[in-house]
């Protein structure tokens, strides 16, 4: 994927169902960057070709 295509979006019930595996707090979907946010843990969980990759050495730090 380039940086100028934008992933599709994640199922809103798979959306509901993901937590931060640090803080088990809520994320939040960045489309754009195709990035599950954690505001809490300070990290961006990145989504690569639709699948969450939610291992915190995976995470960048924001």
């Amino acid at each position: 994927m380039t940086t100028t295509e934008i992933s599709p979006p994640l199922d809103q019930r798979l959306l509901s169902l993901l937590v931060c595996p640090v803080t088990k707090g809520p994320l939040i979907y960045d489309r754009e960057a195709s990035e599950l946010i954690s505001e809490r843990a300070g990290l961006a969980f990145p989504v690569r070709d639709g699948i969450p990759i939610m291992l915190p050495e995976e995470a960048r730090k924001l």
